[in-house]
């Protein structure tokens, strides 16, 4: 018993010296990205929020608020408007409608009611957010090196689940006394050795069980095969294409334009959603089917996350603003350039419909004709999907609202804390006492 616990320890001690790093930087972030949307709803308050000129007002055509949007846009030395990536609006009246134009633009708020367009004067948050997000997934690594990043703090995040596990056999009293606990339950007030051990087991004691959580669900996201196994738990072949609200193969939606139809705008295809979901409280519309970004599903909108993000998924779908005639150049009637196969739209609902609040029904519709070719809702979901759905949001938090999500960034800063005096106790482990030794002899 002694040499399998001495063997623990020492496997304990090296994870976290050779892992220790990553995990600070991905529990740090991870903290701040705990409310990544509500901080950038915050910082864009202005932009987003309007007031009502009455109760019942009346909000203006959507068509006239996507074209203030464009003509707000277009650069006076450009030769067109830009082309639209994607639309967000709100059942809330004191939500402004979110027209976004990719990455390089960015997303623009309108007033529904008087048509006043606002632009973001800065993007230092969504910048410093993504920042956070490029460290938090892959160390920030970029081009040929992100596939490297994604090893190392998916072998990381690995790491810490063992510590955790680790940790809390190592910690395992072998008699329950309140004496020899109180130390691991509280912060005592001792100084040096004694108070860094002292942090690394209060700390590890209240937010082990979220740690443990935060840690086995982070492993479903970065590999594959703990991901199939989320399915095969449940006695489901794992599909080809996973994650909450990811979209079937593009292929799989061969759209072709009847004669002489033209494509619907962007509002009249709001107007098929918005009828056939009752109950809906946003919706995000774009041209071509979402991208998967890494580990978050694309097309699936967190609850709070903004439009600029949501429709930003998408940047390079092509959209007319309203109809025909948003662009110039050879038109084939589909509302791409011609030569190009038509896209569909497809849009991310969240609806009122007593789903957990974290969920959202991802749409596929015909540009043409407004049929629906793919419905894939949370209640559409078999058992395997509403597994890897709630780990998803699990590891963020959001599965329990704003207060899993404090719980997880607290957790995120208690993990910060354990590499911390983890390291600190090492360093005396083996440097202290080597240096203590000249001076006693």
């Amino acid at each position: 018993m002694r040499l399998l616990r001495s063997t623990f320890f020492w496997l304990h001690l090296a994870a976290g010296l050779v892992c220790g790093l990553v995990i600070f930087i991905m529990s740090f972030t991870g903290a701040v990205l705990a409310f990544e949307h509500e901080i950038v709803e915050w910082a864009e308050r202005d932009l987003r929020r309007v007031e009502p000129p009455a109760i019942n007002a009346t909000a203006l055509p959507l068509d006239e608020l996507i074209a203030k949007a464009r003509e707000a846009a277009t650069a006076p030395e450009a030769e067109s408007a830009p082309r639209v990536a994607g639309v967000t609006v709100s059942a809330d009246p004191r939500d402004a409608v979110a027209v976004n134009f990719g990455r390089d633009l960015g997303t623009y708020y309108v007033d529904q009611y008087t048509g006043e367009v606002r632009a973001p004067t800065t993007t230092r948050t969504h910048d410093f957010m993504h920042l956070m997000e490029d460290w938090h997934r892959r160390l920030a690594a970029t081009g040929d090196k992100r596939d490297t990043g994604r090893a190392i703090t998916g072998a990381s995040n690995a790491a810490f689940l063992f510590l955790a596990l680790s940790g809390l056999w190592l910690w395992w009293p072998r008699k329950w006394r309140l004496s020899s606990l109180k130390p691991s339950l509280w912060f005592t007030g001792a100084k040096g050795k004694a108070r860094d051990w002292n942090w690394h087991n209060v700390y590890g004691f209240w937010f082990l069980p979220v740690l443990i959580v935060l840690t086995a669900s982070g492993m479903v996201i970065s590999y594959r095969w703990a991901s199939d196994l989320a399915y095969r738990v449940v006695g489901e072949t794992p599909p080809a294409v996973q994650g909450p609200g990811a979209a079937a193969p593009a292929q799989e939606f061969k759209i072709e334009r009847p004669e002489g139809a033209r494509r619907l705008g962007f509002a009249q295809a709001l107007e098929r959603i918005q009828s056939s979901t009752p109950g809906w409280t946003q919706i995000t519309l774009r041209e071509g089917l979402p991208q998967r970004r890494g580990a978050r599903p694309a097309g699936a909108t967190a609850p709070g996350q903004g439009p600029a993000s949501a429709t930003g998924q998408n940047a390079q779908a092509n959209s007319p603003a309203s109809g025909e005639g948003a662009r110039s150049g050879p038109r084939d009637g589909s509302g791409r350039g011609a030569g190009r196969a038509p896209q569909p739209y497809s849009a991310t609902v969240k609806a009122d419909d007593g789903s957990p609040a974290f969920a959202s029904t991802q749409l596929v519709l015909n540009p043409f004709t407004g049929e629906t070719l793919s419905r894939n809702g949370y209640a559409d979901q078999s058992t395997g999907r509403k597994v890897r759905t709630w780990l998803r949001y699990l590891h963020t938090g959001q599965a329990f609202g704003w207060i899993g999500q404090l719980v997880a960034g607290l957790a995120c800063v208690g993990g910060c804390v354990l590499v911390y005096t983890g390291f600190a106790l090492s360093f005396r482990r083996f440097f202290k006492r080597r240096a203590a030794k000249p001076a006693s002899a």
